[in-house]
């Protein structure tokens, strides 16, 4: 039987043994960090940083720079915001696999998404954009027109209806008409009761829609080869900057549709202004708070909730109206 005295000794030199080895260990990675090259070790620090942004932009929060006034008063061009990526859940890789999130997009959140007019270079091109436009905090970004801008790729505005809702526009304003009701409500009247904070820019008054309606019956008669009746010319039409298209469209629709009650064609186009648009289940459509100089979803349609990539969250930066720096609403 193995003495006591023996057992100790042999626990002395492992523990020995193993102390000196980890010692060596220890030695030798602080001799080769002595060692390496400093420019290897900011290149290191920098891909290491670089990843972290890269991961917290991907997953968690991204910054993103206002590009135009879609969506004026609530955010103003050049207002750098951070959006809320993991809230509906983020892409597993830039443009590829969603997520999931039991948190879904709700009526009047501020949405981005991707554009769905938007034509893509490539898929190599696609990522790469997305990486430098991550890494550069939103300051570089390489997708730009023929002109140096930069393209529509994401866009940014309010769940203004979800699945189920019928809407129409009633001389610019919207009103909806939830699903299971059988009546139309306005949308700011909506706001108000539901004590929503944020307001509906418009560049249009009501008198201008006289003139409007004017100009558009007048281009319905050329349009039908007919001389323009004198009370339809009018010099007010090129004061109108930011027309109210649908309202344009259904007056001069309604002229068109009068002289060619057999074409199918018109009575349909002209039933979607007074009749409304129907969005699907699963789908939200996304409108601009500045209604009159917005091109959003009166153009493209509903957006599938799933490409929803996240909810703008706070205004970081904003230049010079400082006050502004705070949580989008």
């Amino acid at each position: 039987m193995e003495k006591a005295g023996d057992f100790f000794d042999r626990l002395q030199h492992g523990t020995e043994a193993w102390l000196s080895r980890r010692k060596r260990k220890a030695r030798i990675k602080k001799e080769k960090q002595k060692a390496k090259n400093p420019v290897l070790d900011w290149i290191e620090a920098f891909l290491w940083a670089a990843g972290m942004v890269l991961l917290i932009n991907q997953y968690i929060f991204q910054a993103y720079q206002i590009p135009s006034g879609s969506m004026i008063d609530t955010l103003l061009i050049g207002d750098r915001i951070i959006v809320n990526k993991l809230i509906y859940g983020p892409e597993l890789l830039p443009g590829f696999v969603k997520l999931p999130s039991p948190v879904k997009p709700k009526r009047n959140d501020i949405i981005i998404f991707e554009n769905p007019t938007y034509i893509s270079k490539g898929i190599a091109f696609d990522i790469a954009q997305r990486v430098i436009f991550m890494l550069t905090l939103s300051f570089v970004d390489i997708d730009r027109d023929e002109q140096g801008n930069p393209e529509a790729h994401f866009l940014i505005k309010r769940a203004a209806a979800m699945g189920g809702d019928w809407i129409k526009s009633d001389r610019g304003n919207l009103k909806t008409r939830f699903s299971g009701e059988d009546h139309w409500v306005n949308e700011n009247e909506f706001n108000a009761s539901s004590g929503m904070a944020h307001t509906i820019s418009r560049l249009m008054n009501d008198s201008d829609y006289p003139v409007l309606q004017a100009a558009a019956k007048a281009s319905a008669f050329l349009d039908l080869g007919l001389p323009v009746p004198s009370a339809l010319r009018s010099e007010g039409a090129g004061r109108i900057q930011n027309p109210d298209s649908f309202a344009y469209e259904a007056a001069r629709l309604t002229l068109i549709r009068g002289a060619n009650p057999h074409n199918v064609n018109y009575r349909m186009r002209l039933a979607r202004n007074y009749l409304g648009w129907y969005v699907p289940e699963g789908r939200i459509l996304p409108l601009g708070d500045n209604r009159d100089n917005s091109r959003d979803g009166r153009y493209f349609g509903p957006v599938n909730s799933s490409k929803i990539l996240g909810k703008g969250a706070i205004i970081m930066w904003s230049w010079p109206k400082l006050s502004r720096v705070g949580r989008i609403r």
